[in-house]
């Protein structure tokens, strides 16, 4: 993949709904997951940086896809030198739970999307005006949507990605409250379908999901 805009970028990151987090993924079966996820509509891949393959994985995925087909991204993000080894990877999206300033000068210094882990207003404005193009709001299952819009009633100017114990039921409901898209783990990435080589199972789970946001979104 070839770095765009992080305007187009982020236009990309909306258009996908959900981005999901890819932790634990295996270089046997990344590719089949990430293909079988976008049959279903999510088009945007998280590798989480707590993976020892993760450089490795995050370069086979940007190398699956094209611009128009995907977008790939690292996650649990702790440091700058993270950030710049993931970014160099292929990574389009950096993310963090929590906020580290040197992950966002990084990241801006690459012209690549970043988003710090928040949970209080404070801290999403913090971030915002360190340089963030979005926050992660974590974990959003704590605290549910109805604290989501509350931090975005006064900061409508800060996209939201709430990550944390959202699923199938509670999806729509943090788009509805101002989410800009959401992150889902386990609950998109089926440890047993993998395992097992269900990839219809996962195609059918990322089409629940992205037809709820859709009809949450119009």
């Amino acid at each position: 993949m070839v770095a765009l805009d992080v305007h187009e970028d982020m236009q990309r990151l909306t258009e996908s709904g959900v981005v999901a987090v890819m932790r634990g993924a295996d270089a046997d079966t990344v590719i089949e997951v990430a293909q079988a996820l976008q049959e279903g509509g999510v088009t945007a891949y998280e590798i989480t940086a707590d993976n020892p393959d993760a450089m490795e994985l995050i370069r086979e995925l940007s190398a699956s896809f094209t611009d128009d087909e995907a977008i790939v991204g690292a996650g649990t993000v702790l440091d700058g030198e993270t950030a710049g080894q993931a970014i160099r990877a292929g990574a389009e999206f950096v993310v963090s739970p929590s906020f580290h300033e040197d992950v966002v000068e990084t990241s801006n210094r690459h012209g690549t999307l970043v988003a710090p882990g928040i949970f209080t207003p404070t801290e999403a404005i913090r971030a915002f005006e360190t340089g963030a193009d979005f926050v992660k709001l974590f974990p959003a299952s704590t605290a549910g949507p109805k604290h989501l819009s509350s931090i975005q009633g006064p900061l409508p100017q800060i996209p939201i990605m709430p990550t944390g114990g959202i699923d199938i039921d509670n999806a729509a409901d943090f788009i509805e409250a101002g989410a800009l898209v959401v992150g889902a783990g386990s609950s998109i990435m089926d440890a047993d379908a993998i395992e097992s080589g269900d990839y219809e199972s996962i195609t059918e789970t990322a089409r629940e999901f992205t037809d709820a946001i859709e009809s949450a979104r119009n």
